[in-house]
């Protein structure tokens, strides 16, 4: 008799520990965190398309992005949730002192005593009420301005690959301009010394052309230098880690002047329209904005009590004479704002409210600074090519070339040579830097309005 009352209380734990087991096995196991993706290997020629490919998939701002993304649908679902229901038991026996309660004799073993209950944690309020609603909004709003967030890093991102990449274009044709100065100076070096050594020209001479020789080859050792430097930068936005392998780079359309056929139909007041109407971290801003509009809605809301609605039934025994004969019980309960109605709550979602409204304006007021200074780089910036190339730079080699001839048949001394190879040195590397800042300015202008120009 004693062993099997004790039946009941021996499959309570079993019973309870199967419950927990079976919710553990409904409950979905979260994804492990997926690896960071390995180091790009870079090509032996790099074409900007193919860099641009790289830093979108593997470049390590755009993963960090990425993964802010995946944290705000997080929220998002984690708002959108229905709280789960609560479900309560007991199991217990009553133990007599004192006599029995009634004369027909105490039971040799009291009846156990047996609850249950059900409570849905106020989520039929929370639904009908509207505040569930209101979270999945504020999260959702929240999880839009969090992807274009994402899509302006992309954006910031590019532009810093496009700019980089320039300077490595500009780097490898002024170190291969340097090296063949280089070359030339010390054919020039060579003849000036058997020139010396017949008596043709001075001493002094000689050793002006050797100087000039040096400071061609300290030149070659300069842009050798920027060009590593360049390299390195590039590879760091693509996401490369450990050593940088030697890379060219393959300029395409940017070995020339030539104006981009969607810049050349495009005027200043359209990419301020553009960079204002569609700009990531502009609109990213206007839906924090909205973002904030709701949650001082919801933060309102929250003033409601919650209601919890419950079940419950207890019985020990199922006599008439049982001491807790069977019940149902239905029950409410409310908390009751007496001493404080969300104030605090409100008057922060206010202030955010206010704090994305200004968000809003500066970034606003951003974008269109930004596009009017890069137009006005850009402007600058083709005008300086263009000169070059509209005769600048021919003149330039042409004086250079006629002087070499006149200095060989005597007709030019030598400091009119070095003067010319010199003028042409500085006008041909002023070249490759004004098309560097040409084509800076182009991608700079499309960083400033969020749009391809090319």
């Amino acid at each position: 008799m004693l062993m099997g009352a004790r039946e009941p209380m021996a499959r309570t734990p079993r019973l309870t520990l199967s419950i927990l087991a079976a919710c553990a096995a409904l409950s979905v196991a979260p994804a492990g965190a997926t690896d960071v993706p390995a180091a790009p290997a870079l090509p032996p020629a790099l074409d900007l398309e193919t860099a641009l490919r790289l830093v979108r998939e593997q470049g390590l701002d755009v993963l960090t992005a990425e993964a802010a993304v995946q944290g705000a649908e997080g929220d998002a679902r984690a708002a959108a949730a229905i709280p789960n229901p609560t479900l309560t038991g007991t199991y217990g026996r009553s133990t007599f002192f004192g006599g029995c309660p009634s004369d027909t004799g105490c039971p040799s073993i009291p009846e156990p005593a047996l609850t249950a209950g059900l409570s849905d944690n106020a989520a039929l309020f929370d639904v009908v009420i509207g505040k569930r609603r209101l979270r999945r909004d504020v999260a959702r709003a929240a999880l839009a301005a969090v992807r274009l967030q994402r899509d302006d890093a992309l954006r910031v991102l590019e532009g810093q690959v496009k700019l980089a990449f320039v300077q490595v274009l500009v780097s490898r044709d002024t170190l291969r301009f340097d090296q063949e100065v280089a070359a030339s100076q010390d054919r020039a070096a060579a003849l000036s010394r058997a020139r010396f050594e017949n008596g043709a020209i001075s001493e002094a001479d000689l050793a002006r052309i050797e100087t000039a020789a040096l400071e061609a080859a300290r030149a070659v050792d300069g842009a050798r230098s920027d060009l590593r430097s360049a390299q390195v930068a590039v590879a760091f936005l693509l996401g490369v880690r450990g050593l940088v392998p030697e890379f060219d780079v393959v300029p395409g359309p940017l070995e020339s002047s030539t104006v981009p056929g969607p810049l050349a139909t495009a005027t200043k007041d359209s990419l301020v329209a553009r960079a204002l109407e569609r700009r990531p971290d502009v609109v990213a801003a206007r839906r924090q904005a909205e973002r904030s509009g709701i949650a001082v809605s919801l933060a309102s809301r929250q003033r409601i009590p919650d209601v919890t609605l419950s079940f419950d039934y207890a019985q020990q025994g199922t006599t008439p004479s049982a001491i807790t004969p069977p019940t149902f019980i239905v029950g409410l309960s409310v908390p009751i704002p007496l001493f404080y109605q969300q104030q605090g709550e409100i008057q922060r979602a206010e202030a955010d409210r206010r704090t994305q409204s200004i968000a809003v304006a500066r970034a606003e007021a951003t974008a269109a600074s930004d596009v009017e200074t890069a137009w006005g780089t850009y402007v600058a910036a083709r005008a300086r090519v263009q000169r070059m190339e509209g005769g600048l730079l021919e003149r330039a080699r042409t004086a250079r070339d006629l002087v070499t001839i006149q200095y060989q048949k005597g007709a030019a001394s030598l400091l009119d040579l070095l003067d010319a190879q010199r003028t042409f040195i500085a006008t041909r590397v002023e070249y490759l830097q004004d098309l560097g800042a040409y084509w800076t300015a182009i991608f700079r202008l499309e960083q400033a309005a969020g749009v391809t120009l090319r």
